[in-house]
């Protein structure tokens, strides 16, 4: 069951990457989501570097005693702010195959109530 599921994702996830691709003005939005924690890029994909990075795994965001979608939610909003100080105002959104809602939702909506576009 957990090889078809990430063989599942995994197709998505190409399929979307065939037609997305970040520039140092409009970066690339990467999100992973394991059981425990989310992660996010914003990924210049012609220089192949990270911009800005934020993740779950941060203290302020780890010792709070919230659910993961609300843990989610301060992800969104801490990569907004980073992204803010870099000077990026719109990135592309890239879901890295996993269904748009819950956790990635959270995250995305907290982003563009941080000031992201996408």
């Amino acid at each position: 069951m957990a090889n078809k599921k990430i063989y599942r994702r995994n197709r998505i996830k190409q399929r979307v990457r065939k037609t997305i691709s970040g520039t140092p003005e409009r970066p690339r939005m990467s999100v992973y989501r394991s059981n425990r924690d989310i992660y996010v890029q914003l990924i210049d994909d012609l220089a192949g570097h990270t911009l800005v990075s934020a993740s779950s795994t941060a203290a302020d965001i780890r010792d709070a005693k919230v659910t993961k979608c609300e843990k989610a939610a301060m992800v969104g909003k801490a990569v907004a702010e980073m992204a803010k100080a870099a000077g990026i105002q719109s990135v592309v959104f890239d879901r890295n195959g996993y269904l748009y809602h819950g956790r990635v939702k959270s995250l995305a909506d907290a982003a563009r109530e941080g000031g992201l576009t996408f």
